[in-house]
């Protein structure tokens, strides 16, 4: 029985697999729980283990050997069987089954309990977790509907933040030991001890992997060499004694000479190579995603405690906590990402370094040490562009900062006709950020260069090598394989350099992050002993309770068992009379000198105390002091024990969250109606909330609206008025309010609503005439009490102090009395809020974003028509990207592409041609493939390369000159390209960007009244950054891999024609997979960038609100608040992360069944004879690529999409109107000196704002002769101000004209019309820069005609006494100067342009009386004969004017003399004067 038929083997085969069936079936015994059905397993794993080595020992007794294929089939069978019943032993010796009376009960996870966690990795079957099938409902389900975060779930108990955080904390907290307590553990040992075991499970996976990877080299080689030899049945030279017993025994050999069994084992070897790699890559994220989570939940409970003097001295800036949590976390996630990579590489290269001998002996070490040698420059050319990225991002802040200045002062600048000033020096700044740019799009083109010419450079060297050796070529089998293995070797070295960056990296956030945590913690006061609510470590105690809670809240996590301090009860009469005492104390802020010396006070329980005294006397340091957020020296601080649970605190500079109003107000404590009404009204927020779009669910914060100072103040006493504590500080609660809204807080809110209810109330205030109402005052100087008391004890006790505070007081009284009656700074803040706000009358011009999404809601009822739209790609987009990088730099791109594809193309097959034309068998190796590897996945693909070849014996100096010549050109053509990529990219940045800025500078202001700033200026910021950088290497990467795909199909189906019949199903089945991809990937995508902002945002929140936070004890709240953040933004990245590995896992497979068919194929078609053998191995090389590349080219494509939305962005805002800059005079028909009288004529005035918006100025006429001084009044609202923005054409001039010195304004060009005009604006906009830009940014005017405008001003002095004068340095928006001072700047840059025409647009609202007095004289004496137009904001300033006007809705109502006007009694004009009296 002499034969080697495969079907006597089946049986064996057949065990082999029930063996594997039974992994399966056994698994899903154990999760349905069934326990009786092991015992038949136990048997049946028993018997067969012990019949399966009886007969391996009887084998071995007739000595067949391993050689045998049958010993080895046993041998492997003995070994499994073994497992299996050690495993199944083990089963019921732990789980007490079958033998045991009371077997323990095994219930379902935890998490599968709670329906919230919907992410099943770890609870599905062996098979789902290899292949991700269960992703599958929710990346299909994508196509219908958008992902949102309720199909995420919330993340199982094992990943969350919390006990990922515990894990950490443990390992950290135990290298504190007993004799050493303040050595600094190590960061690094206890991330290895909390997640030092996933790693090595990764790295046992990734090892697997790699040793894998080297049987695709050599499985081609065998097929190559056997493949002509199919034809003879057996080998001649039988070995002897192969028969035993009658029965031909096959040799192990024998069965690996056969070209099927090779094909079926190289895809049996690409399938695991690929599980096990994504295997790995899915334990290091994951693992990464937990540390990310310990890591954040650290930093966060370290911030809660850090002191607040290390904030307020600078030790640890708000930027440097914000980097720990956005940059360093993340390096440290990375790092675990890539460091299976650090051990397994080494190995690679070394194992291939091993194989390259075995195949071509010395000549394959030349080869290998280019590759080796040109590592060194890999790596210079990645830290060059990391150095050359930082200066990249300096430059694009400072343009950014420069670009929203200009944004903020936008209205200044085209009143004054300076917008392209401005422009060109931002433009000058994108030039410098263009040059790092181009240094940054250099090294990363020779980066892509390097990585696609050193094979090519590898395979030139060895083979020249070997032919000046050996002067013949290699066999085509030694070609091949050797061609495979120097692409496996590049992916490892050029990934090396990237790991070694990042492991550099990682120490140093490490080395940041102990730094951090080992930084000064709060002191443990003795009151915060009743601090009962549950901290983070209390979490632990509670895991038992809360298995129970899980079920009824599935939205809370463990640590809601925090309860809020309980709410007092309305307590029957205080027995304690003192709430608070300071004995002795002596304070500071971290430096050793006391901030507060000697301080010993009371504060008498429920009533009102104020503390006065000068700025910086330490009025808030005391309330800080007895907070205990300050560093004791001496003395203590005693609350009476019923006190101190929770104080309600208002801080000085207002903090408020990214919440809605009430959520801000409410601030945790449980919602009352009657409360919330009676709050709101005592703070006169009432008006301000009616202003916002949504009332008082309105977003407010960093992210939300801006409001006003005076509006956040308000909205943090009302916060500190809601909470129901014994005890509120307010810490000046005055210093942004108009005395109205003082008033009204004082006796509603302080006197009445906080009294009432018997609380004790500190107060700080500069406000002396509210000390009438104090209980009890506390007077400090320089850091220590000076009086304390009753006001009548200060009375009779400190005259001094009294008379004192009396003249103050006076003082205060009569510039508060003349205040702003009819036109309060409130309502100034509520009519730039209302400005903001109108924006919504104009939906027509609101981001495309919104479009998008409302075309989906309503696109709802027929589903497909939004499928449609989510799967397309945005070709337009692209189209739109291309043009603007110019057309030729296109072209180019293309055309180099192409010819450097068919040159790789050219030199496999010369290849293949020359090495069989020595023997009459041929060979084949792959195509150059450089490694398309993004960082996200660590592993580009193992690149091989490809050669066919044709028997042709010539001699071999015709073919290596022709080789060298291809690979040359080839290198050259791998330099263009994707030098031409980038600069293609860099052009369509620069061009797009000078677009964008010259559209929105020259925009209508009507534009800059609709378009939120924060939108401008995203396109600005994330959308240009991205066109800048993130859109070439995508397009490179994008075009690289789907030409290589193409040119490996191209290659096969010319060699096997047979392989297009398999190609129609495998396209269908690839086209599904990225369709419905690429539509999950780009919904999982935004979800992570959406749920990143809170966090980050929630914890530069913390760090700024650290006082008010431990005042009110919300600390548990906080982190609870952070947990929750945390774990959703890690649960969007996880399910991204697994989408990335269903996308691979697919294309893997669908790459080796790719293989199996080229193979299957080629094997099948020389059966038939169809064609030489030799033209195989460039198949089956090329098909391998093919496995390599095709996630990329999905992967490529949904980031291209995402990213091409920035485009996309952009170009909506390319479509702007710009302002008619034109006019129909042309400018030097203008007189030079126009106008020179300044004479005014309005006829029959209309104006509004758009077209769309009903008129603002309906048919006004007035005459204003020349020199004359007209002053404007009006209520708010009455266009006041729309008239004076008609002068400078700013505004919708639809009827009538303004006629000045005789020519119509609206035939000028508006350059020339502005610029000859002057206007002080009511809100003071400074531009950073030194005081003469401020004033004359053209630089035509010489610093005496300055000096004067200043002296004009009142700055003369100040401005001589800063340092550099002139060119002192003014800081963003002219922080440095009051806002006094700033309107006086304002004012004397009118007076630098000496133009006969002013206009002053309540331009002294925020300068005090005595200023505005002068100022009033100046103007009449320097403007004497010039024509000025007030627009009054306080009446009494136009009462010396020669004419008024006052104008009610858009119309005049009265225009005479101001004498005239005050003798109507009932008229307008008498009303307002003796209102402002």
């Amino acid at each position: 029985m002499q034969t080697n038929h495969l079907h006597l083997f089946i049986p064996a085969f057949m065990g082999f697999i029930a063996a594997t069936t039974s992994v399966v079936y056994y698994h899903n015994i154990e999760t349905s729980n069934f326990p009786k059905l092991l015992l038949v397993l136990f048997i049946y794993w028993v018997l067969a283990f012990i019949t399966k080595s009886i007969k391996l020992w009887k084998f071995a007794e007739y000595s067949v050997g391993p050689q045998h294929l049958r010993f080895c089939i046993t041998a492997l069978l003995v070994l499994l069987y073994g497992l299996l019943m050690a495993v199944e032993i083990n089963v019921i010796r732990v789980r007490k089954y079958v033998f045991f009376a009371n077997p323990q009960k095994v219930k379902p996870p935890e998490d599968l309990q709670d329906l919230g966690v919907r992410f099943l990795q770890p609870f599905v079957n062996l098979l789902s977790k290899a292949t991700y099938w269960w992703m599958n409902p929710l990346i299909i389900g994508a196509h219908k509907r958008p992902i949102e975060l309720k199909k995420i779930g919330k993340l199982p108990i094992a990943m969350r933040a919390l006990t990922n955080y515990l894990r950490l904390k443990d390992a950290y907290e135990d290298q504190r030991t007993a004799e050493d307590p303040n050595r600094a553990p190590s960061i690094w040992r206890s991330m290895y001890r909390a997640f030092g075991r996933p790693i090595l499970l990764s790295s046992t996976l990734r090892y697997l992997a790699d040793l894998l990877s080297f049987a695709g080299p050599l499985c081609i080689s065998g097929i190559v060499k056997y493949l002509n030899k199919t034809g003879s049945a057996t080998p001649l030279n039988k070995i002897k004694g192969d028969t035993y017993l009658g029965v031909y025994f096959m040799s192990t050999t024998e069965l690996l000479q056969n070209t099927s069994v090779l094909a079926v084992l190289l895809f049996l070897a690409l399938v695991l190579q690929r599980t096990f790699l994504q295997a790995s890559y899915y334990v290091t994220i994951e693992t990464g995603i937990n540390l990310r989570g310990a890591l954040l939940a650290m930093i966060y409970n370290k911030i809660l405690r850090l002191s607040t003097s290390n904030m307020s001295m600078g030790e640890m800036t708000l930027g440097q906590i914000n980097n720990l949590v956005a940059i360093e976390t993340n390096q440290l996630m990375w790092f675990l990402f890539l460091c299976p990579n650090l051990w397994s590489m080494p190995v690679q290269i070394v194992m291939g370094v091993i194989m390259l001998y075995y195949f071509m002996g010395c000549s394959a070490l030349v080869g290998a040490s280019v590759i080796v040698l040109l590592a060194p420059v890999q790596y210079r050319i990645a830290t060059k562009l990391a150095d050359t990225q930082k200066s990249t991002l300096e430059h694009s802040t400072d343009r950014l900062k420069k670009t929203t200045e200009i944004l903020k002062g936008i209205k200044l600048l085209k009143l004054y006709a300076w917008e392209n000033i401005f422009c060109d020096s931002v433009e000058d700044t994108r030039g410098k950020e263009l040059t790092s740019l181009k240094t940054f799009a250099f090294y990363t083109s020779m980066s892509i260069f390097m990585n696609a010419a050193i094979p090519i450079a590898a395979v030139l060297a060895t083979f020249v090598v070997y032919h000046f050796i050996n002067e013949t070529g290699p066999t085509p089998s030694e070609a091949f394989a050797a061609l495979a293995l120097f692409h496996i070797l590049v992916t490892p070295l050029f990934l090396l350099s990237t790991v070694v960056r990042f492991a550099v990296k990682a120490m140093v956030s490490v080395q940041k992050l102990s730094e951090f945590l080992q930084s000064d913690e709060i002191g443990d006061d003795s009151w915060r002993n009743g601090d009962t609510s549950v901290s983070m470590e209390a979490g632990k105690k509670h895991l038992g309770v809360t298995k129970a809670i899980n079920r009824k809240q599935p939205m809370r996590y463990q640590m809601d068992n925090y309860e809020q301090p309980t709410r007092r009860q309305m307590r029957p009469t205080e027995t304690e009379d003192v709430a608070v005492k300071v004995s002795n104390g002596f304070f500071t802020w971290g430096s050793n000198l006391s901030t507060l010396s000697d301080i010993n006070i009371c504060i008498p329980t429920g009533q009102l105390t104020m503390i006065v005294g000068q700025v910086g006397c330490g009025k808030s340091s005391l309330l800080l002091a007895m907070l205990g957020e300050m560093q004791t020296l001496g003395g203590s601080v005693y609350w009476s024990n019923k006190n101190r649970y929770s104080v309600a605190y208002a801080t000085q500079k207002s903090w408020l969250l990214n919440a809605t109003v009430e959520e801000n107000i409410t601030f945790g404590s449980p919602f009352n109606k009657q409360r919330y009404k009676t709050v709101i009204d005592a703070c006169s927020l009432q008006p301000d909330i009616d202003l916002l779009p949504f009332g008082d669910q309105t977003e407010i914060g960093e992210r939300g609206i801006n409001l006003s100072g005076g509006q956040r103040q308000r909205i943090c006493v009302a916060r500190a008025l809601y909470q129901n504590t014994n005890i509120v500080f307010l810490d000046d609660p005055f210093s942004a309010l108009d005395i109205h809204l003082s008033d009204h807080l004082m006796q509603e809110g302080i006197l009445k609503f906080l009294q009432d209810d018997k609380r004790t109330v500190v107060l700080v205030t500069h406000k002396l005439q509210y000390l009438i109402h104090a209980d009890w005052i506390i007077a400090m100087k320089d850091g220590s009490v000076l009086r304390e008391g009753t006001l009548k004890d200060i009375q009779t006790h400190d005259i001094e102090l009294y008379d004192h505070w009396k003249t103050l007081m006076n003082r205060q009284d009569h510039g508060l009395e003349k205040d702003v009656q009819q036109d309060s700074q409130t309502t100034l803040e509520r009519k730039t809020l209302r400005r903001a706000f109108y924006s919504r009358e104009a939906k027509n011009q609101i981001d495309d974003e919104d479009e998008e999404e409302e075309e989906e809601e309503e696109d709802d009822d027929n589903m497909s028509t939004t499928t449609n739209r989510r799967s397309k790609i945005p070709w337009r987009v692209c189209w739109c990207y291309m043009s603007s990088g110019g057309f030729f730099m296109a072209f180019l791109m293309v055309s180099s592409k192409l010819l450097k594809h068919s040159v790789i193309v050219a030199i496999d097959y010369w290849l293949a041609i020359w090495t069989s034309s020595k023997t009459n068998q041929s060979a084949g190796a792959g195509p150059d493939v450089s490694n398309g590897s993004s960082l996200a996945d660590g592993i580009g693909g193992n690149s091989t390369f490809a050669t066919p070849g044709t028997p042709q014996a010539e001699d071999d100096s015709y073919y290596l000159p022709v080789f060298i010549t291809l690979c040359a050109a080839g290198i050259t053509l791998c330099l263009i390209t994707s030098l031409t990529v980038e600069f293609l990219g860099l052009s369509a940045a620069t061009n797009l960007h000078h677009n964008l800025l010259n559209k929105i500078i020259h925009a209508p202001i009507r534009f800059f009244d609709i378009t939120p700033l924060g939108q401008i200026l995203n396109r600005f910021s994330a959308d240009t950054n991205i066109i800048d950088q993130h859109i070439p290497p995508t397009l490179e990467s994008l075009t690289r891999s789907t030409l290589l795909c193409l040119s490996a199909i191209g290659v096969i189906s010319s060699i096997t024609p047979a392989f297009l019949i398999a190609l129609v199903p495998l396209a269908v089945a690839f086209y599904f997979i990225q369709k419905y991809f690429r539509v999950a990937s780009k919904d999982l995508q935004d979800l992570d960038d959406s749920t990143q902002l809170p966090l980050l945002c929630h914890f530069s929140e913390t760090a700024e609100g650290l006082t008010t936070i431990r005042a009110f004890r919300h600390e548990a709240r906080f982190k609870q608040r952070m947990l929750e953040l945390t774990d959703t933004n890690n649960t969007a990245y996880l399910f991204l992360s697994a989408a990335n590995r269903w996308l691979e896992v697919r294309t893997d497979y669908l790459g080796a069944v790719i293989v199996l068919t080229a193979a299957g194929a080629a094997i099948w078609s020389l059966r038939y004879g169809l064609h030489s053998g030799g033209l195989v191995g460039l198949g089956l090389t090329y098909a391998l690529t093919v496995t390599n590349y095709l996630n990329w080219v999905v992967r490529n494509l949904a980031d291209l999409e995402v990213q091409m939305a920035a485009v996309k962005k952009v170009n909506s805002f390319l479509g702007t109107e710009s302002e008619n800059y034109e006019g129909s005079m042309d400018a030097s028909q203008v007189p030079e000196n126009w106008p020179q009288n300044g004479e005014i004529k309005i006829q029959e005035l209309c104006v509004r704002y758009d077209p769309m918006l009903k008129p603002v100025l309906k048919h006004v006429n007035m005459f204003i002769e020349p020199g004359q001084k007209v002053g404007i009044c009006g209520r708010t609202g009455s266009g006041k101000s729309s008239l004076s923005l008609a002068f400078f054409n700013m505004v919708d001039i639809f009827e009538g004209k303004i006629v000045i010195d005789g020519i119509d304004i609206c035939k000028l060009p508006l350059q020339t019309l502005r610029s000859r005009l002057s206007i002080i604006l009511q809100d003071p906009v400074l531009f950073s820069g030194s005081i003469r830009f401020n004033l004359d940014p053209e630089r035509t005017c010489t610093d005496d005609r300055l000096w004067e405008a200043l002296e004009i001003a009142q700055l003369k002095n100040m401005v001589k006494a800063l340092p550099g004068g002139l060119d002192a340095v003014v800081t963003e928006g002219g922080e440095n100067f009051s806002v006094g001072q700033r309107q006086l700047f304002c004012l004397a840059r009118a007076f630098v342009r000496k133009s006969s025409i002013l206009i002053m647009d309540e331009a002294t609202a925020s300068i005090d009386m005595a200023t505005e007095n002068i100022l009033q004289k100046v103007v009449m004496t320097a403007f004497a004969d010039r024509t000025v137009v007030t627009i009054a904001h306080r009446v009494h300033t136009i009462l010396t004017a020669d004419l008024v006007i006052v104008m009610k809705r858009g119309n005049i109502l009265e225009y005479d003399k101001p004498e005239t006007l005050l003798e109507q009694e009932d008229g307008m004009f008498a009303s307002f004067v003796r209102a402002d009296m």
